[in-house]
């Protein structure tokens, strides 16, 4: 069974206890945030998990009326690729 939860200054993916993708996020001032980091273990990638968690870290700043800096480049990419993210994107 899988659950997402947030852990401090990450959302991680957990299956029968273990971490199995995550990712991880600082803040940049008051209203800004940094994903620095994704993460999803080798024999499950190809299901779209690091995709669920940067959604998820997107709902996170729209909740909390803050600004997302994607400096990983897979964040990067999927701030790219998605258009629904521009309101929260912080160009730099």
């Amino acid at each position: 069974m899988r659950d997402t939860v947030q852990e401090g200054n990450a959302f991680v993916i957990k299956e029968n206890g273990s971490v199995i993708a995550e990712v991880t996020f600082q803040a940049a001032g008051d209203h800004t945030i940094v994903i620095d980091h994704t993460y999803v273990a080798e024999e499950m990638r190809g299901q779209k998990l690091a995709e669920d968690l940067i959604r998820r870290v997107v709902e996170y700043a729209r909740e909390s009326n803050q600004k997302i800096i994607p400096a990983c480049s897979y964040a990067d990419a999927q701030f790219r690729r998605h258009k629904e993210y521009q309101d929260v994107w912080q160009k730099t």
